[in-house]
């Protein structure tokens, strides 16, 4: 009974298939993810991407022959018409244009083939990079994808402190420019000539990289921007602290999750098995 079962299934799927549209077709083997053809066709997009990146930077190395530069040109034209057929068909194929238009990957997918579609004025190949994240799905990696969301989620929750905390570096930036404009400029005048010169420096010192390249002389000057290595050091451990205390909370409410749905299938394998005798 069941092999007849299994033989009638098989039988009606295959018929299916026969059944299937071009544009169904099409979509089996660029959206459905189960589907063996799916991954073989992202996996090779994937490698197209790879090379078309490898390709891009070849040709940015300076002393390029003529001929291999006409050989690039050529295999990054062939690299261009691959993409824009693989967009193209992305948005014929989708039951939500508008969706996957607008979406991160869409709108990756277009600017990336935008200079082979307005005559190559402008160039965003490099964009393509983005692309290679695609290959998560096709690896099927649960874990990168689970760990990608729980990141999101985290960002949610500490959305209010990010913000907050943005505004307060806004102001402290705009207040270290102008503490050390007024300290300098007498005898800087080149390197702070106004406010706005002296943002740099306030960007150096508090993200606390200092190139070296614009430095207080005076002894004003120095005991400030001491002031304000002290106070960054403490600003900048600041959203590392709300990512981890966030990352901590979501990973707690995962397991408690996974915790009740353990039990909500306990429960039903139980009824079903009381049911059954």
């Amino acid at each position: 009974m069941k092999n007849t079962k299994k033989s009638i299934e098989e039988t009606a799927s295959m018929a299916n298939k026969k059944n299937l549209s071009t544009k169904d077709k099409l979509r089996r083997i660029i959206d459905e993810k189960d589907s063996k053809v799916h991954h073989l066709f992202e996996i090779s997009i994937q490698v197209f991407i790879i090379l078309s990146i490898i390709i891009f930077s070849i040709g940015t190395l300076p002393n390029v022959s003529p001929l291999w530069q006409n050989i690039l040109n050529y295999v990054d034209i062939f690299f261009y018409v691959i993409f824009a057929i693989e967009y193209f068909l992305r948005i014929y194929v989708s039951r939500n244009k508008m969706k996957y238009i607008f979406s991160f990957y869409g709108i990756v997918d277009l600017l990336a083939i935008l200079p082979f579609l307005f005559a190559r004025q402008f160039d965003l190949r490099a964009i393509r990079a983005f692309r290679v994240f695609r290959i998560m799905r096709v690896i099927k990696n649960s874990k990168y994808s689970e760990s990608l969301q729980r990141f999101a989620h985290a960002l949610r929750i500490i959305k209010p402190e990010i913000t907050l905390f943005y505004i307060v570096v806004s102001v402290f930036l705009f207040l270290s420019a102008t503490g050390i404009y007024y300290f300098e400029h007498k005898v800087q005048p080149i390197q702070f000539a106004s406010v706005f010169h002296s943002l740099w420096w306030a960007i150096v010192t508090i993200t606390t990289v200092g190139y070296g390249d614009v430095y207080p002389i005076t002894i004003g000057g120095r005991v400030f921007t001491f002031v304000i290595l002290l106070l960054s050091l403490a600003i900048i451990t600041v959203p590392t602290g709300l990512i981890a205390t966030a990352l901590t909370k979501v990973r707690d409410m995962d397991k408690i999750q996974d915790e009740s749905k353990k039990e909500e299938d306990q429960i039903t394998n139980h009824k079903k098995r009381n049911d059954a005798y």
